[in-house]
Formats: structure tokens, C-alpha cells, sequence
């Protein structure tokens, strides 16, 4: 039985999954992890568990923290898996470089799986870019277009930012090299090297990414499509399973999927 901390516990995705785990007949939910202020603080969710803000009184050494909250949240509760020796599934976004650093150097102590999106469809459309790109070549220009609901704050996204990172290292370069986060005014000609990301916010979209490649007389698109949140819960559902059993690194859900 996998003793699941959920981390953001009654946000959008952290409901959903809190639910997913308690269908799950081969894990148990232990800890509701929330911030000081949120209003359902002391809230019981099921016997024996409330919304706490406290993450150390509720982790065990033999449990896994899934966590979907912001940068700031993720890092502080990063320092308790550490000392706990508790594997860690991270689904947060919008980290900066020297975040993402932090984390890279906790994985030396612990399991961490690090996804900006835990779709199973998307961890396929990195792989499909990867050899795309490759297949194509720099003859093809090529430009992300991410889409969202109003309230998603940061932007682009982090999965939008993943994929142009795919199609950087592709082609030996560094996104910050070749990345141009949307366009305004005179901007000139089109470097053959640039790399387009583009944000788009409104309404419910759950969240749509899109891999345009374009060509001299062609053009290929790569598109995902999520309608639900569930496939994002599923995903970190999967990827629990998956840490639970693994040692001290860094991984994804491509290395959960076998597609690496």
C-alpha cells in the first residue's frame, strides 16, 4: 500500500487527485497539505485526515508527497522530503533556473519525478517533437503555441517551455539562445534559428499545446488537446507508483513510460 501526501490538496488538480487516490485500492491518502491562509484549513477530508498547512507533522518515511502548488510552496516542502527521505512527484510549474537547481540537487538525496505536465499524451508528443526535429532538420522553422484558461498565471507554460527546450537541444543550442517569447512591432526577419512561443489565456481551456514545423511549400503540426483534468491526476497517480519503487535521481514521466 503507497501512503500518498497530496500538496495543494484542494486546488483544481489536487482535487482531483485526492480522488483518484482514494479509488485507488492500492494506495492510501495520509496527508491534505495546504497554505496557512487557504480556507478549508482544519477541514476533514476522511477519517484521519484534515487539510493541514504543516507538512512535517504529517509526512512519513514511507510515504510520497505528490505536489501541485506554486514555486515558493514546492521548495519549502522540498527541504522536508529531503530530510524525511520521502520520494517527491512535482507537477508544479514556473520555475526559474536556480529553482529548478534546487531541485536537481535534492535528487541526489532523493527520488524526484519532475513533469510540467502529467499528461501521458504529451510526455508522447515530446518524444514525436524530438524526432521530428531531428528528421527535419533546421530547413523547417519552428513555433509553439500554448493555450489556457483565464486564471493559469504563469505564462508560457511549463510544458510549452519544455518543448521549445526539446527543439533547442535538437539542434545543439540553448532555448535562452534562440527562444523569442512572442512577437510586437518590427521585428525584423525571421531568424532561421529563432524558436517562437506563444501564449494564449482565456475561458475553461484545460490546455492545448501545438508544435508547428514550417517549411518551404509544407507544413506539419503536432497537436495535444487535454479535456480534462483527470489525464493530469492519472498521470501523477502513475508517476507515484513509479518513484515509489525507484532511488535517489531525477526522472519523468517519459522514464515512467519507457519512452527515454
Amino acid at each position: 500500500m503507497i501512503k500518498v501526501i497530496v500538496c495543494g490538496a484542494r486546488g483544481r488538480m489536487g482535487q482531483q487527485i485526492v480522488f483518484e487516490v482514494r479509488g485507488d485500492t492500492t494506495m492510501k491518502l495520509i496527508g491534505a497539505i495546504e497554505s496557512p491562509y487557504h480556507p478549508e484549513l482544519g477541514k476533514k477530508l476522511i477519517e484521519g485526515v484534515t487539510v493541514s498547512s504543516n507538512l512535517e507533522e504529517v509526512v512519513r518515511e514511507e510515504a510520497v508527497i505528490i505536489e501541485f502548488t506554486n514555486p515558493p510552496a514546492t521548495l519549502e516542502h522540498l527541504k522536508v522530503a529531503k530530510r524525511k527521505k520521502v520520494p517527491m512527484v512535482i507537477g508544479t510549474t514556473g520555475f526559474q533556473a536556480a529553482e529548478l537547481n534546487q531541485i536537481r540537487e535534492a535528487s541526489s538525496s532523493i527520488p524526484i519525478l519532475l513533469s510540467p505536465n502529467m499528461s501521458i499524451g504529451i510526455n508522447l508528443l515530446f518524444k514525436l517533437v524530438q524526432i521530428t526535429a531531428k528528421t527535419l532538420g533546421k530547413e523547417f522553422d519552428k513555433e509553439v503555441i500554448e493555450a489556457h484558461h483565464r486564471r493559469k498565471k504563469d505564462a508560457p507554460s511549463g510544458t510549452a517551455k519544455r518543448i521549445a527546450q526539446i527543439l533547442a537541444q535538437t539542434e545543439g543550442k540553448k532555448l535562452d539562445q534562440v527562444g523569442v517569447f512572442g512577437r510586437q512591432g518590427i521585428t525584423g526577419k525571421r531568424r532561421k534559428e529563432e524558436i517562437g512561443i506563444h501564449a494564449v489565456r482565456g475561458g475553461s481551456i484545460v490546455g492545448d499545446h501545438t508544435v508547428l514545423f514550417a517549411g518551404e511549400g509544407e507544413r506539419l503540426e503536432i497537436t495535444h488537446r487535454a479535456e480534462s483534468r483527470k489525464i493530469f491526476a492519472r498521470g501523477a497517480i502513475l508517476s507515484a507508483k513509479f518513484i515509489a519503487q525507484k532511488k535517489a535521481g531525477l526522472y519523468d514521466l517519459q522514464d515512467v513510460l519507457g519512452i527515454k
